[in-house]
């Protein structure tokens, strides 16, 4: 299965919006070397298709996904509790930090389990509760 995405890149640590296609398999590479180095940020579609839209940024063991149904409606995907709802955490956002709320936190791989799942099946809406922007 071919996927379409961009991601913060392995060599200047910032976000290039060159769309690769690969397997999951090359992607999956990607996203453990962001891994190893703490921090960083993927757009994910599925081939062929402009949405959805699934990105995934992570700081640390912090992860926040988001969803864009199309060009005007996001949502956040409510977290994993592995983060107090009153707490913030900082994620990147292409090359952004950017600070949300700690309902919206999932554990990092928990995240990159979703975000795999997305791939497999298209269906966002079977990954968790999503919260409209």
């Amino acid at each position: 299965m071919l996927v379409s995405w961009t991601a913060t890149d392995l060599k200047s640590r910032r976000f290039s919006a060159i769309e690769q296609s690969s397997d999951v398999a090359d992607l999956t590479d990607h996203f453990t070397a962001l891994h190893s180095h703490g921090q960083g940020y993927l757009e994910v579609r599925l081939q062929g298709s402009e949405f959805p839209l699934l990105t995934l940024g992570f700081q640390d063991d912090q992860a926040v996904i988001h969803l864009f149904s199309n060009a005007e409606r996001s949502s956040l995907l409510v977290g994993d509790g592995t983060v107090p709802a009153n707490a913030v955490v900082q994620v990147p956002i292409m090359d952004e930090p950017t600070v949300f709320s700690g309902d919206c936190a999932l554990a990092v791989d928990r995240a990159w389990a979703l975000a795999r799942s997305f791939i497999q099946a298209g269906r966002p809406g079977e990954l968790g509760e999503w919260r409209e922007l």
